[in-house]
């Protein structure tokens, strides 16, 4: 298993979130940090981990650009498998900033039904690359039967709430829309909203969302 930074809450956990970073920053960025931060504050244990690509980046390898997708999915997968059986027992949600979120959403059904996991989490999902709005990653999430839950950014130039809205994804996906925030959940000062704020909101939707389904 890759290595992992592990944030406990006090007291025993009520749930476990498997997060997986974006394609640009490592698990221990602030981003990162924030998110584990306050669903730690909830009760809830966040399991960190790296891709192979940023481990390498980590160790002297260069700015090496993301993985392919078997490879992720690979990695992730082990991830999720060795928590099955190798912790303490706890309800697993899976998920990601960006890229860690869309590789959490590819397995998603698959380990829902085999009862692995209670649901997904996707902060930041990348429906698009940036510029390209008519190459949608979103074909997917159409069977997507798990419960779901996306932190967006109203104008995240990978998907921006007009767009998101026209693609009529199910119902068993939740959104919480972050207004005026782009793909870092950053807003322009004229909102009257700032980057912190907006992280302790994707927090707590996170962690209100995970312990709706503590049992699943």
């Amino acid at each position: 298993m890759t290595e992992m930074l592990v944030d406990r809450p006090e007291g025993k956990a009520a749930a476990r979130f498997l997060f997986a970073h974006g394609a640009g920053a490592p698990m221990d960025s602030e981003f990162m940090q924030a998110i584990a931060a306050g669903l730690c504050a909830r009760g809830i244990e966040v399991l960190r981990f790296e891709f192979p690509y940023m481990a390498e980046r980590r160790n002297g390898g260069g700015k090496r650009p993301p993985n392919k997708m078997e490879v992720l999915l690979d990695c992730y997968r082990e991830q999720i498998r060795e928590l099955a059986t190798g912790r303490e027992r706890l309800p697993l949600f899976i998920g990601g900033k960006s890229l860690g979120g869309r590789v959490a959403s590819l397995l998603a059904a698959e380990e829902y039904q085999q009862g692995r996991i209670g649901g997904l989490v996707c902060l930041g999902y990348p429906f698009h690359p940036r510029g390209k709005p008519d190459k949608l990653r979103t074909e997917h999430l159409y069977s997507l039967d798990c419960p779901a839950l996306f932190v967006q950014g109203t104008r995240d130039p990978l998907g921006n709430f007009d767009e998101v809205a026209a693609y009529r994804l199910p119902d068993s996906i939740r959104f919480e829309w972050l207004a005026d925030g782009d793909h870092d959940f950053k807003s322009r000062r004229a909102s009257g909203f700032t980057r912190e704020q907006h992280w302790r909101a994707a927090a707590t939707a996170a962690a209100d969302f995970i312990l709706r389904f503590p049992g699943s």
